[in-house]
């Protein structure tokens, strides 16, 4: 099972929005086959094994960190092609959360007389995919909130420059995780003071690019911003029902984002954040959000208990008690107020560290 997780990990940026998944086949004590899900719409693992043994599958010992389905979606049933290949046991990580799975393919193989043991390093399994199993789950997305700061907790100099707070290796781990979401979430603020890109930059690794989302309430967006320039998809979210006026160059959709708007307005002239969630996880089938944005909204997620994980890059600078803060979040007036959080990981990024930390429930 553990190399059934190594396996999933190769389609860390390209499977979703379906979920990593790895699988071997083990006959007389040798693994005889393996695979592992590449692109959605594309075989999923078990059937990446299968494919390459033919008849030598009868027999067989099948291992796969989730559940085989039992459904036809994009693809036919794992279930049906593991029975038609005759193999004989199942060895499975976890339960599939999809409520259209969830234990139907486990019986459906047990009914057809082939051998199920599970489950098996579920934990394991299960940190594969928190942002599928969240979605299938909740109808929302893992959502995290990644910031780089100083030593003294200041992400910017008072006047807002902030290139560069981290070192070359931390800004390329951000890559990693710009590249295994599904949704970049930033707000105008960022747009306007850095103006990014909002892409995932990786050479010599296939992925699905995540979908750029904007978050501008009062509809400010330059018609100059590099994200617009960068190929991809933009959704750009509003309090306001005015509507973005595309430049001219932008017939050109060969160079140009492919941008679609979104209006949902909630209290107080702002944006409505966990509408917007709902709406990332249940029409844009979005498992893992990443929220890169400045103090104000990133603080508004988390304000909100929105936010699952921050992904926090600290630089052994200092910038002064004048630097902008990392986390700007009304009503913390008393202790009792605190936002608990619990470190799980924490690693040196050549001169930087990077911790990643649990959000726990607000008080």
């Amino acid at each position: 099972m553990q190399r059934c997780i190594e396996l999933a990990l190769k389609g860390e940026y390209s499977s979703k929005p379906n979920p990593r998944v790895g699988c071997i086949i083990v006959k007389d004590g040798q693994v005889i086959a393996e695979g592992w899900h590449q692109f959605a719409g594309e075989m999923h693992a078990e059937v990446h094994a299968l494919n390459q043994l033919g008849a030598s599958a009868s027999g067989s010992s099948l291992y796969v960190t989730l559940e085989p389905c039992s459904h036809h979606g994009k693809t036919a049933p794992c279930c049906d092609a593991i029975i038609a290949a005759g193999v004989s046991k199942v060895v499975y990580g976890m339960i599939d959360p999809n409520p259209e799975v969830a234990g139907k393919g486990i019986n459906k193989l047990k009914a057809a007389g082939v051998e199920v043991l599970g489950p098996l390093l579920a934990e394991q399994c299960a940190e594969l995919n928190p942002g599928f199993i969240k979605r299938m789950t909740s109808a929302l997305p893992y959502v995290r909130c990644k910031m780089a700061m100083s030593s003294d907790g200041r992400t910017a100099m008072a006047s807002g420059e902030s290139k560069w707070i981290t070192g070359e290796e931390a800004r390329q781990d951000v890559q990693l995780w710009r590249a295994r979401s599904s949704a970049i979430i930033t707000g105008i603020g960022t747009i306007l003071a850095d103006d990014p890109s909002l892409n995932a930059r990786l050479e010599g690794i296939e992925l699905k690019q995540p979908l750029r989302v904007i978050c501008d309430s009062q509809m400010r967006l330059p018609a100059t911003a590099k994200t617009l320039k960068t190929p991809g998809e933009i959704l750009l979210v509003t309090a306001t029902e005015k509507v973005f006026q595309k430049p001219a160059d932008q017939k050109n959709t060969d160079t140009v984002a492919k941008l679609e708007q979104l209006a949902l307005p909630g209290s107080d002239n702002e944006i409505d954040l966990q509408a917007l969630l709902l709406y990332l996880a249940q029409e844009k089938e979005c498992n893992e959000v990443l929220v890169e944005a400045g103090s104000t909204l990133a603080g508004a997620f988390i304000k909100a208990g929105l936010v699952d994980e921050i992904i926090l890059y600290m630089a052994p600078k200092l910038l002064g008690h004048n630097g902008l803060p990392l986390f700007t979040i009304p009503g913390l007036e008393n202790m009792e107020d605190r936002i608990e959080l619990e470190y799980t990981d924490v690693s040196l990024l050549g001169k930087d560290c990077r911790m990643r930390v649990r959000v726990l429930k607000n008080h």
